[in-house]
């Protein structure tokens, strides 16, 4: 009788998950099928598996390129971001004054807020930043860091000040005790708001395609819009892109999900 209770859920749940993945079939057997196979749109296997339509993916869809670019942003956007994040939280909750009180609260306001386009745009373009790496890194640092404050202040709250105490009396600057004894005890949160953070700049369409002006600047996600634009009668070239596009994050998700859930749950205990 105990197990017959959750039957109904779990049968819901399987049908969920189903429904779930269902695209995501289509995808991946659309992309190793020819042009007519992959506009049925169905659950079938490829009669004749193509795997020429990644290479033509690659050859005509200037993946490489857009692959270099996504890598440029989301690596300096991650490392800068991260790093910016774990220093503003230490100080924060080190320092309890009423001016770290505002400060937070000004990093709260930014997780209720939206991003405006228009005005960022506007902005990259009065520092002449508009169209550029540079830029763009500086937006997505911006809107991810809020998010990041908050995951490691949780995560500060729960290291001893006796640390910092310890520190100072050996002859550590502030700086010096932060890299060298708070940071080193950072790794699980770090690890997670390294794989949250560049799995957001990765998969990012809007902010590339609004404050980029050139197609050679272009990152994977813009590929797979650009190449449906060309191709939207051959479904089985935009299935390939798209697969194209997700398994490099998708690597890097799987390999560092342990990590997430690690990070995450310490934070909360902690916090």
């Amino acid at each position: 009788m105990k197990h017959r209770k959750y039957l109904i859920p779990e049968i819901c749940m399987i049908l969920f998950t189903m429904l779930m993945i269902s695209p995501l079939l289509i995808m991946v057997f659309g992309a190793f099928k020819d042009s007519v196979g992959a506009a049925a749109f169905d659950f079938t296997l490829p009669k004749q598996w193509e795997f020429g339509n990644f290479s033509f993916v690659i050859q005509n869809g200037n993946v490489v390129r857009a692959f270099i670019n996504s890598l440029i942003l989301t690596g300096f956007t991650t490392v800068f971001g991260v790093l910016l994040a774990a220093m503003a939280a230490f100080v924060i909750v080190r320092k309890d004054t009423k001016g770290s009180k505002g400060i937070y609260n000004y990093f709260l306001i930014g997780m209720i807020a939206p991003l405006q386009i228009i005005t960022t745009y506007a902005v990259l373009k009065v520092l002449h930043l508009n169209g550029t790496f540079i830029g763009l890194i500086m937006v997505y640092i911006a809107v991810n860091l809020p998010f990041n404050f908050f995951l490691f202040c949780s995560f500060i709250k729960g290291i001893p000040r006796e640390l910092d105490e310890s520190g100072f009396m050996d002859g550590a600057s502030q700086s010096c005790l932060f890299f060298k004894i708070i940071f080193p005890l950072l790794k699980p949160v770090t690890a997670t708001s390294i794989v949250i953070l560049a799995m957001s700049v990765w998969n990012d369409f809007q902010l590339p395609l609004y404050l980029l002006n050139t197609p050679k600047k272009w990152t994977l996600p813009l590929t797979v819009y650009n190449f449906y634009g060309q191709y939207y009668s051959k479904w089985n070239y935009v299935f390939a892109d798209c697969i194209i596009t997700a398994v490099p994050i998708l690597i890097v998700y799987l390999f560092a999900q342990k990590y997430i859930v690690e990070g995450m749950t310490s934070g909360a205990v902690k916090g």
